[in-house]
């Protein structure tokens, strides 16, 4: 079975389903994206993450990470191998030095502790045929979606509603907030000021 890549495109909230995210994986080297319903607890252990936070506790897949280093146990790849009634099931292929071992994970703990182990993610094609959702850039910027309407499925940014009470500050109050956000470890605050942050400083 041949392996396809895949990258974490970002994460936002569910317009399908209440308290919970979807994260969006596309394939390295092609269009397609597979949307994944994920819970709270893990949507904001992958966006600290991706933000680059650094939590003053470790959480959960920090904890798995030293843990696994410790004992010289490293995670080589996720596979995302098999979807079901529209469960997506993923194994964690470690090695400790001596032998690769296969552990059995759910999709949103297996891409978790892949962003902290810096390890690649793969699919195969025929999963990515049953759920890749294939997105097209037109002439004027926007995205559609071949199948469907990408925002029909979930929208990747955070609501404008979230983010533009932080709009009137400037980036040193916003970098005060972050830090003091993150020391009450209140991470979907940071994330989105995080966001705002990154806007400012990319124009």
């Amino acid at each position: 079975m041949s392996k396809i890549k895949l990258n974490v495109l970002g994460i936002s909230y569910s317009q399908t389903q209440t308290g919970a995210y979807a994260l969006v994986l596309t394939e390295e080297h092609g269009e397609r994206r597979i949307p994944i319903i994920i819970g709270g607890f893990e949507a904001q252990a992958i966006a600290i993450q991706l933000e680059g936070l650094k939590p003053p506790r470790p959480l959960t897949h920090d904890l798995f990470l030293s843990f696994a280093m410790s004992f010289g146990i490293n995670l080589i790849e996720v596979n995302i191998y098999r979807l079901e009634e529209g469960v997506f099931y993923s194994q964690l292929i470690c090695n400790n030095g001596g032998k690769d071992i296969t552990i059995d994970a759910r999709t949103s703990d297996a891409i978790a502790l892949a962003l902290r182990f810096k390890c690649p993610i793969y699919t195969s094609e025929e999963i990515l045929q049953k759920s890749g959702i294939v997105i097209d850039i037109d002439e004027a910027g926007k995205s559609k979606s071949a199948v469907k309407d990408i925002t029909d499925i979930e929208k990747k940014k955070t609501p404008a509603s979230d983010s533009s009470k932080y709009k009137d500050l400037d980036i040193d109050a916003l970098e005060e907030l972050l830090e003091e956000a993150v020391k009450k470890e209140e991470y979907e605050k940071a994330s989105i000021i995080q966001e705002e942050l990154n806007k400012r400083k990319s124009q």
